[in-house]
């Protein structure tokens, strides 16, 4: 056994194959693009490394793509392979459990595993970052914050992950509605990991939560070196800064960083058409024309009907099918949505039952134009879409959609009422898109006053 550079016992014995290690653990906390670079080296050095091979599993995992799942299932039994060659830790076997249920369908399960070994060793950052990963996924802020403090007081600022732990602390806080320890812990952890992308946009998404778009703006502006290392990653922070300037009535800005920043590699990754469609979606609800670029997603997404993996990527594919009206695409994607629903065997399937199904439903009776059927069915997914995963900022294109539909159909006093639930979960502040739609619905109370129309789709 050697020790990693977070002072875990590991199987490995080549001085090469550990240094290439550390470096694999850096990079994944970091978000960074060489990630897969380093671990392929320490396969390389350590074809044998049952950890190593776990690990890799567990990133085609959280990839989300069903062409991928083969790939994950080879790297899953050549762990096993490897763990059966030679003597491995209970450490490296409980996170090697961890996949095997992940691999059955249950991400949820695997969580236990990642808890016991975080019990025993509370240092080890790398499965507290798996385990902040799939809580993620999974929609858990609660247990992300719970476990995040469980580990902290085992922490010190010398210790190499101390600071993308402070990271994960920043956005489970602000998950949970601590605003103000969100910061805090956000800020502390970008000046131990200057590479801690996750620290940066947990402070971003305190902005965004707090109504306060030019603080946010300001937060990012000459930061950029925190999040250029990263893989797809820096896409989504590129994201963020486009919220901000669409909340401040800049379009201008937010679709020059759409066509040069957050779409600047058209690729197919789910959180990459997660930023685009939601973007494009918040442009289109203020009347904004977004051109064609609902087309390249569209051709991209028709293509990804049948994958199923995540029900929040499903959502967001549905997205970009209604935003170019492929009527084909979405009768395959929501066929195959009930189909997945009726097993509801997995963690994803019964996802897709609750909030999946309501959900598009919802979405493409709202592109057909049929806002009542839309928010009826948007509504009666509404208490559950944290299930489908993803963050507030994230899910919060299915608020806004909700409420503009209750708008359009005629709801005032739902919509209304959903509008004050909303800003209540923003520290009772109003942003752009508040404010915008209670002076539509103030127009709609009393049309005699002053002429209006809903913004155009």
């Amino acid at each position: 056994m050697s020790v990693d550079i977070f002072r875990q016992s590991v199987s490995l014995k080549n001085p090469k194959a550990l240094q290439a290690w550390n470096k694999t653990q850096l990079a994944f906390l970091a978000h960074g693009a060489s990630t897969p670079t380093h671990l392929a080296k320490t396969l390389e050095a350590a074809p044998d490394f049952a950890l190593g091979h776990t690990v890799k599993a567990m990133f085609y995992l959280l990839l989300g793509r069903r062409e991928l799942m083969e790939t994950a299932s080879q790297a899953h039994q050549a762990a096993l392979r490897a763990a059966q060659a030679q003597t491995i830790s209970r450490r490296e076997q409980q996170i090697l459990d961890a996949l095997t249920v992940w691999m059955q369908g249950f991400p949820s399960k695997a969580l236990a595993h990642f808890e016991t070994v975080l019990n025993d060793h509370p240092q080890d950052t790398l499965t507290m970052k798996l385990d902040h990963a799939v809580r993620f996924v999974l929609g858990d802020a609660a247990g992300m914050r719970r476990m995040v403090e469980k580990v902290l007081p085992s922490y010190d600022n010398a210790h190499p992950g101390f600071g993308y732990l402070l990271g994960c602390q920043a956005f489970a806080l602000e998950e949970t509605g601590d605003y103000s320890a969100a910061g805090v812990a956000g800020r502390k952890a970008l000046l131990l990991a200057p590479d801690d992308a996750w620290g940066l946009h947990a402070v971003a998404h305190v902005h965004d939560m707090t109504a306060d778009a030019k603080g946010g703006l300001d937060w990012l502006k000459g930061r950029e070196n925190a999040w250029a290392h990263c893989n797809n990653f820096r896409y989504h922070v590129w994201w963020h800064k486009a919220l901000m300037h669409l909340d401040l009535g800049q379009y201008d800005q937010a679709m020059a960083l759409y066509d040069t920043e957050i779409r600047a590699d058209r690729t197919d990754d789910y959180r990459d058409i997660s930023n685009a469609t939601s973007l494009l979606s918040r442009l289109e609800l203020d009347g904004i024309d977004v051109g064609n670029r609902w087309e390249e997603l569209a051709d991209l997404c028709a293509e990804r009907t049948e994958d199923g993996c995540l029900i929040f990527a499903d959502l967001h594919y549905l997205l970009a099918l209604v935003g170019d009206d492929r009527k084909e695409a979405k009768t395959r994607l929501i066929q195959r949505l009930h189909s997945d629903a009726s097993e509801s065997k997995s963690d994803m399937q019964r996802a897709m039952a609750t909030p999946g199904l309501s959900a598009a439903i919802g979405l493409e009776a709202f592109g057909d134009g049929n806002y009542e059927k839309a928010f009826v069915n948007l509504t009666r997914a509404r208490p559950n879409m944290c299930d489908a995963g993803g963050s507030h900022a994230q899910r919060d294109v299915f608020e806004r959609l909700t409420i503009d539909c209750g708008i359009r159909a005629g709801f005032l006093d739902e919509a209304s009422a959903m509008l004050s639930a909303r800003t209540a979960k923003r520290a009772g502040r109003e942003d752009g898109y508040a404010a915008a739609r209670r002076d539509l619905i103030s127009v709609m109370r009393h049309p005699t006053n002053c002429v209006s129309k809903v913004p155009a789709v």
